[in-house]
């Protein structure tokens, strides 16, 4: 009994200090299902939520969608070929902006979420596919909003690179502008213009 109670203990502890080996038994579809039933369910039950506090939008999905995703990639390929030549400090200067850039843009588009249900569509993945799209839609009492996700897989878990909402692929939408603002400023030129729009967005909020 003592060495079935010992080896228990261990798994336990290996259990615990190895989550990866839990995450990476859940599917790309089921993980986007999961994060969208939580943001939504957080909604449903918080009246301030339900009123539009955008501050509280940005930190419960900063809170869910953050462990999932992949900003350094999401940030690099928006920057494009500009990203080698920032240094380390504005890779990530140009990183945290841009992440709150995204956070709120995907705030925006769950904060009229009440009452809404998200509704994945089919797949079309391949089981030995390393990068697949995830589709779904918010559905509630207006029209459907389309929230699509492209994942890779990584050590452990899948890891959302980019988001289209409403038709649009958020880091494919923002390269364009940024190439044209370090050609007219320079990269602190592009970090100052990001950081100029969190703020304006933050005195709306």
């Amino acid at each position: 009994m003592h060495s079935r109670s010992v080896l228990a203990s261990l798994c336990a502890a290996a259990a615990l200090l190895l989550p990866g080996a839990l995450l990476a038994q859940e599917a790309p579809e089921a993980m986007i299902q999961r994060i969208s039933d939580e943001v939504l369910d957080a909604v449903k039950a918080d009246k301030t939520l339900q009123a539009g506090d955008v501050q509280k939008m940005v930190v419960l999905v900063d809170a869910k969608l953050l462990p999932n995703v992949n900003f350094q990639r999401m940030t690099a390929s928006a920057v494009g070929r500009y990203w080698r030549q920032a240094t380390p400090e504005q890779q990530k200067r140009l990183q945290d902006e841009f992440k709150l850039l995204l956070i709120r843009t995907y705030s925006g588009a769950l904060a009229q979420a009440k009452d809404s249900t998200v509704q994945l569509k089919p797949m079309r993945a391949k089981p030995a596919d390393d990068e697949v799209v995830v589709r779904t839609e918010v559905r509630g009492k207006g029209d459907p909003v389309q929230l699509d996700y492209r994942l890779e897989k990584t050590t452990g878990s899948w890891k959302i690179y980019d988001v289209n909402v409403l038709g649009v692929w958020l880091v494919e939408n923002y390269r364009n502008s940024f190439a044209q603002e370090i050609g007219a400023s320079g990269i602190d030129g592009l970090i100052a213009k990001l950081a100029e729009k969190n703020k304006a967005a933050s005195g709306k909020g």
